[in-house]
């Protein structure tokens, strides 16, 4: 990542945000699987702005269609959950975080008790990178987008919205950037991000 990346006001004030946080872990009560994902975050002009996927749409996934942060399962052998973070990010999105990237620091887990979800717990950790750069899309990800953080976070873009699970339909918090809506874990972990940003 260059220097003036990490000069940027935004992004040295989150740095020492995420230094002085304690992450949150989930219990591990069995069963559950582990996973990661990651908050890219660019500093711009126009202040800081994360990158966002939309996961294509695919039969028994129970995340499809939906966006998310870069990210998915741990590797049985894998030493650690921010190597999961920076392998599936340069697998789904051709973007090598252990390269490109400066990690800032980890938020808290998230762990839903879903019944309609496997059971999961999702560690989220925070990377910046100097530039925005060209990303080569896998068949798992349909699309990517960047969004200004003022934007995500601005209190008019709070919603509801219905989601149908199997036979069940159910009114989840949402966040409305443009045509997408941003809800369940992403959005759970953006709020645990919104607290440090603010």
């Amino acid at each position: 990542m260059n220097s003036a990346t990490s000069r940027h006001p935004e992004l040295e004030r989150i740095t020492r945000a995420l230094a002085g946080h304690v992450p949150t872990r989930a219990e591990r009560d069995e069963p559950f699987s582990e996973a990661a994902v990651a908050l890219v975050l660019h500093g711009g002009e126009d202040g800081l702005e994360a990158l966002f996927i939309k996961r294509a749409t695919r039969a028994g996934d129970p995340w499809s269609g939906q966006i998310a942060l870069p990210g998915g399962r741990r590797h049985e052998g894998e030493d650690s959950l921010m190597l999961t973070a920076v392998r599936e990010t340069c697998e789904e999105i051709g973007l090598d975080l252990g390269l490109h990237g400066k990690l800032l620091g980890e938020l808290d887990e998230v762990r839903p008790r879903n019944p309609y979800l496997p059971p999961i717990i999702v560690r989220p950790y925070v990377f910046a990178i100097g530039a925005r750069p060209t990303l080569v899309l896998s068949e798992e990800v349909a699309e990517s987008f960047w969004a200004p953080l003022r934007d995500v976070f601005d209190p008019a873009c709070r919603k509801e919205i219905n989601i149908q699970f199997s036979s069940a339909r159910l009114r989840r918090q949402a966040i409305g950037f443009g045509e997408h809506d941003i809800w369940g874990m992403t959005e759970n972990i953006l709020r645990s991000f919104e607290e440090l940003w603010r």
